[in-house]
């Protein structure tokens, strides 16, 4: 078999298990800052038993994360040695200050989090509440601003030693706001905030379909079902945000991600489709000019097309067509579950309502399917390159690794991050049957 596909199925598999955890964390870690918040400002004991209990479900997660996502480091010496040598001075600078500032600070205050009740102030840990979650942001924004500069390069120059080709900083501040740092940020983030914030409503969900502790079941739901409905409005914003970008910085992901050929002609907006790549056609429903008017407030304005590219620089047009659609077709359905949601706790209908508490229970599971989807739109995107116009994914690769060794890696790599999730699913079912009312609600 080919070392590179296995490579790259071995690197998408290790990520996207390791992209199941961190939007959790992120989304909670600021869930946890309100309800915290909400107990200091009223002294009701229903926040504080809430806090305890997403606190350890919390830690739980981020200790798994923080497991699944040690692996990646390695591959990149391991599978992409090539891709080392040539962005290493660009990516040790953001990688060691997602170490320095942001894993650290997380892992540090996390642990006054768990073990500091009744041993410090009420006020420290609020504090240190608010920094666990900052910690958890830092963490992916210096992440992203590794991965967005693959995506955009600049701030950087190519050099040569004994022949070898490498990329150099020459300006830290350009190439940690490159093009789509601030707009993938913000799209991730806010991805992640519904992550945690849907992760909180189907446990809320549960509690008040099965008649537990529905005063606590109302709190959470009444608090995460407000926020998801405000963050999954702006993701919206950020979402047509980053389509401007992506035609101004990728113009060949843009056209790839609404199968877009005709060469600079008014872009269809397709809600469904398939794409027949060789005739050049998308069957579905769209329409005409919309990619146009979204893009530039103009329903006639030319759109680059694949056709502007040569074939070996185009992505592969139905994955990402596809992937694009599914993640955007959940980001509305997630719009239209919270504003209904939103309803229904102002109302005071929503534990009176059994058939939409049965859909939020395993609504959980929506974001996390945009967030992967999201994610293999953004890197599938931008083939063949692995940095956008500098360096080709087939030229990345470790040479000296054979079908074996990689296959061997999968396989353990599968086995071992299964019995992760298996248990992480256990921890957090049997956290949720024992319920969040504590034996002991007062706090020093």
């Amino acid at each position: 078999m080919d070392v590179l596909l296995l490579s790259r199925i071995q690197f998408a598999l290790t990520v996207g298990f390791h992209f199941l955890y961190p939007p959790i964390s992120i989304g909670l870690g600021v869930l946890l800052v309100i309800l915290q918040g909400m107990y200091l400002k009223t002294k009701d004991n229903v926040y504080h038993d809430l806090v305890r209990f997403w606190v350890k479900i919390f830690a739980a997660i981020f200790a798994v994360g923080v497991a699944t996502g040690i692996v990646m480091e390695f591959e990149f010496g391991t599978n992409w040695s090539k891709y080392s040598r040539f962005v290493g001075d660009v990516f040790g600078s953001p990688l060691a200050a997602e170490g320095v500032f942001a894993f650290f600070l997380e892992s540090s205050f996390l642990a006054i989090l768990l073990f500091g009740w009744n041993k410090v102030s009420p006020k420290m840990h609020f504090f240190s509440t608010i920094m666990v979650s900052l910690g958890s942001i830092l963490s992916a924004f210096w992440i992203l601003v590794a991965n967005s500069w693959q995506q955009t390069p600049q701030g950087y120059r190519i050099v040569e030693n004994n022949g070898v080709l490498r990329a150099e900083i020459i300006d830290f501040w350009a190439m940690v706001f490159n093009p789509s740092t601030v707009d993938r940020l913000i799209h991730t983030i806010l991805a992640s905030f519904m992550t945690g914030g849907f992760f909180m409503i189907s446990i809320a969900a549960y509690y008040l379909l099965k008649k537990q502790h529905i005063e606590h079941a109302k709190k959470m739901m009444k608090i995460a079902m407000i926020f998801t409905a405000v963050v999954s409005l702006l993701e919206l914003a950020s979402g047509h945000s980053n389509s401007q970008m992506i035609a101004k910085h990728q113009p060949a992901k843009l056209a790839a991600v609404e199968a877009h050929f005709d060469t600079l002609a008014p872009g269809t907006l397709y809600l469904f489709g398939w794409v027949d790549e060789v005739n050049q056609k998308v069957y579905g429903v769209g329409v005409p000019g919309m990619l146009s008017f979204l893009i530039a407030g103009d329903f006639n304005y030319p759109v680059k097309g694949l056709n502007s590219f040569p074939e070996d620089l185009r992505p592969p047009v139905n994955f990402v067509f596809q992937s694009y659609h599914i993640m955007v077709a959940l980001g509305f359905l997630m719009i239209a579950i919270s504003l209904l949601g939103v309803y229904l706790v102002w109302k005071d209908k929503i534990d009176k309502t059994n058939w939409f508490l049965k859909i939020l229970i395993p609504s959980f599971i929506l974001p996390h399917v945009a967030n992967q989807t999201g994610w293999i739109t953004a890197e599938v995107g931008r083939q063949p390159w692995v940095v956008y116009g500098l360096m080709k994914t087939k030229d990345a690769f470790s040479p000296v690794l054979d079908a074996g060794q990689v296959i061997f890696s999968i396989v353990l790599f599968t086995i071992i991050y299964l019995i992760l999730l298996a248990l992480l699913t256990f921890i957090i079912i049997k956290k949720v049957k024992s319920g969040p009312v504590q034996q002991i609600t007062v706090e020093k």
